[in-house]
């Protein structure tokens, strides 16, 4: 019967969509999770500029002193 063949073909559908929904999300985990670690390392250069630039700072005072 054809309401049989659409309602086969609608539940391998939703089966599909539930597994490409499933694998997408887990990359948008993975792409979050690579964020999140690039953005800790630019804080920490930022973090290491700012020394750079205190110890510039400080060297050019103590030269101008």
């Amino acid at each position: 019967a054809p309401a049989r063949q659409v309602s086969s073909l609608a539940e391998q559908l939703e089966e599909r969509l539930f597994h490409l929904y499933g694998l997408h999300n887990e990359l948008i985990q993975e792409r979050l999770q690579e964020l999140a670690e690039v953005m800790e390392r630019v804080g920490q250069a930022e973090a290491e500029l700012r020394q750079v630039c205190c110890t510039v700072e400080a060297a050019y005072r103590d030269l101008c002193l």
